[in-house]
């Protein structure tokens, strides 16, 4: 019986156990009087990344707030922003002798500052691949390749990590796939493929003649270079068969008539 009354005083004394070292285990957090006046400068808000891939930029809003959760002395700056590391592959077509630029960064990447990040090159001589086995190292210090004229040879598929100095995590890999080719194989002049409402649409895209309308460039060609000119000789064409016809039509007519006419002297 002693044994069965200790076990239901230890029943009941259980949560007792419980509640009371866990209200005795944590005391009572005091903040210091000198870090109740304390500023703290905070990001309070930020735009959206400027690029979908690699190391882009950002403009935070930052304010000192105050014990109170008051904002004060807010500003704009710009920082570094991070998304996928996958830009995948860029083709290229590059006349022999033209100059080409392959850019890892954004130049407005560069001229914030890149001191804690590091760039690396790889290329696949000749191909357009995205199989790393298939690459080989490129030296080059920085973030842009420059080739200044552009040769046959340098044709491939270029690739480039850009890594965060501390931790050498990979944060941008883009690739770049150059095609190189001659210029007597190949006019690579666009403006000559174009249609009138193409050059028309290209001018109002670089705001050159932009009040100009398609009636106004009609007015401005030949009459044998208008869209209407077909349409035009169409009709004309069409109309002077069935002149043809109608005329045939009325000589065959008036042939019958007279030899009908004939017959019927004949017979009187």
């Amino acid at each position: 019986m002693k044994t069965f009354r200790g076990g239901c005083i230890l029943g009941m004394m259980l949560p007792w156990l419980f509640c009371l070292p866990l209200a005795a285990s944590f005391p009572k957090v005091t903040i210091p009087a000198e870090l109740q006046s304390v500023e703290a400068h905070v990001a309070v808000n930020a735009t959206s990344c400027s690029v979908t891939c690699g190391l882009g930029l950002q403009v935070e809003e930052t304010c000192e707030i105050t014990p109170a959760g008051e904002r004060k002395n807010c500003s704009m700056r710009r920082s570094h922003c991070t998304t996928t590391w996958g830009c995948g592959l860029q083709h290229l077509t590059i006349p022999v002798g033209k100059p080409m630029v392959l850019s890892c960064l954004t130049s407005d990447v560069i001229d914030l500052g890149v001191r804690g990040y590091s760039c690396t090159w790889k290329v696949a001589p000749g191909l357009i691949t995205m199989n790393d086995v298939l690459f080989a190292p490129f030296r080059n210090p920085g973030f842009a390749v420059a080739f200044s004229p552009t040769k046959e040879s340098d044709a491939g598929t270029y690739r480039c990590d850009v890594r965060m100095l501390k931790t050498f995590r990979v944060i941008k890999r883009i690739y770049f796939g150059v095609r190189v080719i001659r210029n007597d194989l190949v006019d690579l002049d666009f403006g000559k493929s174009l249609t009138r409402e193409q050059k028309l649409a290209v001018r109002n895209e670089e705001g050159i003649e932009a009040n100009v309308t398609l009636v106004d460039v009609e007015e401005r060609l030949h009459f044998w270079q208008r869209k209407s000119f077909p349409r035009s000789l169409i009709g004309i064409g069409s109309g002077l068969v069935g002149i043809v016809v109608v005329s045939i039509a009325l000589r065959c007519l008036q042939e019958r008539l007279r030899s009908r006419g004939a017959e019927n002297q004949t017979q009187f």
